[in-house]
């Protein structure tokens, strides 16, 4: 689908993140429109045909977790990317069992929620969201020793370094390159990546 066959619709309840995050999107050719709250979006979204959602996960009237379900349970058809604070990792991990494309975390650069624009407006109904097989993840699971998987699974939950190293009782260095190594064995560019490939396999993390 190209970028003008779609709009944007950016829900977040500061101003100047929906205004400077609207500006930087149309000149980059995107269609844009902006809501102010979460509750306004869900009102206007029956109405919406090819649309996609670029929402805050912390707001007042319902975070975004919250928002994404409701669309769920209301058949819209609208792919979800959630913005994210470091911090609201396991709530951004929430939001895409519940069904979001992607997150992403700040700060960051323009060209990161440009792609995951792209990745979401090429969403495919009832697809895995990775272009790799569930095969490809399982196998490149089973290659993860017993500790890398302890460390993916803390990874995946949202877990810092530290606690990590202070849960499985090894050094916050040797958790950096477990660490490595389990994006490296997965192929993970990303820690969203990771988090979706973990989700497409019903890898456990609890």
């Amino acid at each position: 689908m190209q970028t003008g066959d779609y709009t944007v619709h950016i829900v977040d309840d500061e101003e100047a993140v929906r205004k400077s995050l609207a500006f930087m999107l149309t000149m980059n050719g995107f269609a844009v429109r902006v809501h102010e709250t979460a509750s306004s979006f869900l009102q206007f979204a029956p109405s919406i045909r090819n649309g996609i959602l670029v929402t805050d996960l912390r707001m007042p009237d319902m975070t975004g977790v919250e928002l994404i379900r409701r669309l769920t349970l209301t058949r819209a058809k609208i792919p979800a990317v959630v913005i994210t604070g470091h911090g609201d990792v396991p709530m951004a991990v929430e939001a895409m069992k519940a069904g979001a494309v992607d997150f992403i975390e700040k700060p960051f650069e323009d060209i990161i929620i440009i792609e995951a624009i792209r990745r979401a407006a090429g969403q495919i109904p009832d697809k895995p969201l990775d272009v790799d097989s569930t095969t490809e993840v399982l196998t490149r699971l089973e290659s993860l020793s017993d500790r890398e998987r302890q460390v993916l699974a803390a990874v995946v939950a949202g877990l810092p370094n530290k606690s990590i190293a202070y849960d499985l009782d090894i050094s916050p260095r040797t958790v950096e390159v477990h660490r490595a190594n389990v994006m490296a064995k997965m192929k993970a560019r990303s820690l969203p990546q990771l988090v979706r490939m973990a989700i497409a396999v019903g890898f456990s993390w609890q």
